[in-house]
């Protein structure tokens, strides 16, 4: 489960380095869970607006801003290996993250905090999901989007009509 769970964000790993680097991968996540639930549990616009834009450097660049700490910092405790850069799709769901967060943000600072908290409890559920298990939603969402249009591209291009 975990191997299909890190390919479907787009990791190309055996089974060793997927062992190996089992931490690792968990580590920016992790952080994020942990800072969001302080966010959330302070009512904190200022902390979510600063998690979305360690989220948008997370989305835009191939290493989140976590993944660096790991890289050069937490690992060598720990004697595990670097990461490698974050593929696509996970940056992808990254975006989704940062997007969400900015919503939470708004609805703090305008003093909705019950809805605030509601979607912040949504985001903590998803974010728990990927650190425990790396199951990621919006990968998983974002895979079956992929896999759907390939079939359509191929049934356009067997068509007759279509041509």
């Amino acid at each position: 489960m975990m191997r299909a769970n890190l390919t479907t964000q787009g990791y190309c790993l055996n089974d060793d380095e997927r062992r190996r680097l089992a931490r690792g991968l968990r580590f920016s996540t992790g952080t994020c869970l942990l800072l969001v639930i302080a966010a959330l549990a302070l009512e904190s616009s200022a902390l979510v607006f600063a998690l979305s834009g360690i989220g948008l450097i997370a989305a835009v660049t191939s290493r989140h801003p976590f993944d660096l700490v790991w890289n050069y910092g937490a690992r060598n405790l720990t004697g595990d290996p670097p990461l490698p850069p974050n593929p696509t799709r996970r940056r992808h769901a990254f975006k989704i993250a940062t997007v969400w967060l900015l919503a939470v943000g708004l609805l703090l600072a305008t003093g909705t905090t019950g809805v605030a908290l509601a979607l912040g409890g949504l985001l903590v559920a998803a974010c728990a999901t990927v650190t425990t298990t790396n199951f990621c939603i919006p990968s998983e969402l974002l895979a079956l989007w992929e896999r759907r249009r390939a079939r359509a591209d191929v049934r356009l291009t067997l068509d007759p009509r279509s041509r």
